[in-house]
């Protein structure tokens, strides 16, 4: 990936499904993510790493066993690595995502809403 400036709201409009996160850019072995989130997504863990979602548009809630943490616009929350959660949204959200790379959105937990991950390009049709 180039050192390219990147745009958040453009890299969100080429996104067409729910759930598949898109790689903006990255910084050392972190990958920055864009997505857009609809629904409940599924129960799962990062057993080796934390997981940031900062929230863009949209209300987001983080369901964690013990309690929900609701994020709005311009709020960050880190789900310590081990933590089960499943986030979910009412109406459509747009977040980004901040984590290692190779990080499997599903977690531990696999199944049909795994997402390969695509990268944004700005000069063109996102890539596989």
């Amino acid at each position: 990936m180039s050192d390219d400036v990147r745009n958040v709201e453009t890299a969100l409009s080429t996104i067409s499904e729910h759930w598949q996160p898109h790689r903006l850019t990255s910084v050392n072995d972190y990958d920055v993510k864009v997505v857009k989130l609809q629904g409940e997504f599924v129960w799962h863990t990062h057993p080796d790493t934390d997981e940031l979602f900062m929230v863009i548009r949209g209300e987001l809630t983080i369901q964690l066993r013990d309690r929900d943490v609701v994020l709005g616009p311009n709020d960050i929350f880190v789900v310590p690595k081990g933590v089960e959660h499943c986030p979910k949204a009412a109406e459509e959200v747009h977040a980004i995502l901040f984590e290692p790379k190779g990080t499997v959105n599903t977690g531990d937990a696999g199944g049909d809403m795994t997402a390969q991950l695509r990268e944004f390009d700005e000069d063109g049709p996102e890539m596989p």
